[in-house]
């Protein structure tokens, strides 16, 4: 289930749940904004007993009570974001916006529907907006910096998410991308440093294991890459593409020890002979299994 992404403005008093009348009824004349708090309130109630399609109504109600009562449109958006209907969280928080040109909230809500839909312009619009509201949240630089992350945007992506993690909104996934973008731009130092620091807040995390491999193995450092690899078939024992390269790296580190590397290369095969895509590779690795069993014979003839 996707993360709530809106927040749920509990009044400092509950009032008591009213009666939900029809949606058809005409407009109301005059805002009620008495009316448009009691359903508020209704509908928050009815999102704590589980009750969903309550809520909906409820919120809905509080605007046809007032339809400038931004909280409604900010929790309706959240119930569409969590249903995955992302056009209605779309308008719901971009009338927010509209309706609340100063709420940082509404703006970030706008920015992560918008990344969903994969309307990054609009996503980052949005991001830039919450971050000029609210420039202390350091969640909203890490909202824009996966928005740049998409876009390959690595020079505003470093210095983004440098600046968010100044306050304090590191985790796995941040440094993960902070590590990409420094070896997009060949700074393997800092890259090196930031997928580390990726791996000690999360050391299930794949990605980071694999891109650090990555990076021995381009520095020719094969036994320090064939560790980043094993890790990250710890975390993930179903990626033969880390296999594979674990592979490779042990048999550049040590390629006269034929045992072994007959060894790995036979677990590639085991991991990856029912995957297609792997077809290839896999082909390749069975006949060089069977160059280095003949290596083996060789050397036991001499």
């Amino acid at each position: 289930m996707p993360k709530t992404i809106g927040r749920i403005r509990t009044l400092l008093m509950v009032l008591p749940l009213i009666g939900i009348c029809a949606l058809a009824l005409s407009p109301v004349a005059q805002a009620d904004t008495e009316t448009a708090k009691e359903q508020y309130n209704a509908g928050i109630k009815e999102m704590q007993e589980g009750n969903k399609d309550g809520a909906i109504i409820a919120y809905k109600a509080a605007l046809v009570a007032d339809e400038n009562y931004v909280d409604a449109y900010i929790n309706l958006g959240t119930i569409y974001f969590q249903d995955k209907d992302y056009e209605k969280a779309l308008d719901m928080f971009r009338t927010a916006t509209e309706k609340a040109p100063a709420d940082a909230a509404a703006f970030a809500n706008l920015g992560r529907v918008n990344s969903k839909l994969k309307k990054y312009p609009e996503a980052e619009a949005a991001f830039a907006k919450a971050i000029e509201l609210d420039a202390a949240d350091g969640t909203l630089y890490k909202e824009l910096g996966k928005v740049y992350y998409y876009n390959k945007d690595y020079a505003a992506l470093k210095t983004t998410l440098t600046k968010g993690h100044e306050l304090g909104s590191g985790d796995h996934i941040t440094y993960f991308m902070l590590g990409k973008a420094y070896q997009d731009s060949k700074q393997n130092t800092e890259a090196i440093a930031a997928f580390k620091k990726s791996i000690e807040l999360n050391a299930n995390y794949y990605s980071s294991h694999f891109a650090l491999g990555q990076i021995y193995m381009s520095q020719q450092k094969y036994k320090s890459a064939a560790s980043a690899f094993s890790a990250a078939l710890k975390a993930n024992p179903n990626k033969y593409q880390a296999s594979y390269n674990y592979a490779v790296a042990v048999e550049s580190d040590n390629p006269e020890n034929y045992t072994k590397n007959i060894t790995v290369w036979e677990d590639f095969v085991r991991l990856a002979k029912k995957i297609p895509r792997a077809k290839t590779q896999v082909a390749q690795a069975q006949q060089h299994i069977d160059e280095l069993r003949d290596a083996v014979e060789k050397a036991d003839l001499q």
